[in-house]
């Protein structure tokens, strides 16, 4: 679980329990639950600021339906948290390979006639002679 998010108001220590985004286009104001993540253009209220939500003339405030109650986490997000640990505990760790097991070409040159190759994310490439 991540860290408890403040609300965006300065000086406002609370809990946040909604967000506000802006919808520029259409001059419209969206307050809803608070968002799994905090994102850039959008601001994270405390109860009293969402309710005391107020917009520049002209402007249309949409309040989304705001839970009761905070959500907890429920039998298949526990359930899915369990396999994930369950998986990366059963996936073998790769032991190094020793010097005499290596190819008989080296890590750090690429076999003769191929200009580069890839290993995984890194790509190996010859010198000019």
């Amino acid at each position: 679980m991540g860290a408890i998010r403040q609300c965006s108001r300065s000086a406002c220590r609370q809990s946040a329990v909604a967000t506000l985004t802006y919808v520029y286009a259409d001059s419209t104001a969206v307050l809803g639950p608070l968002a799994t993540y905090a994102e850039p253009h959008c601001y994270d209220l405390c109860e009293q600021h969402a309710d005391s939500l107020t917009v520049p003339r002209g402007w249309e405030v949409l309040r989304l339906a705001m839970p009761s109650t905070p959500q907890q986490p429920g039998p298949d997000d526990l359930l899915a948290l369990a396999n994930a640990v369950r998986d990366a505990a059963a996936v073998p760790a790769q032991a190094p390979q020793q010097p005499a097991q290596r190819s008989q070409h080296s890590a750090l040159e690429a076999p003769a006639g191929t200009e580069g190759t890839r290993r995984g994310h890194l790509r190996i490439l010859r010198e000019p002679s």
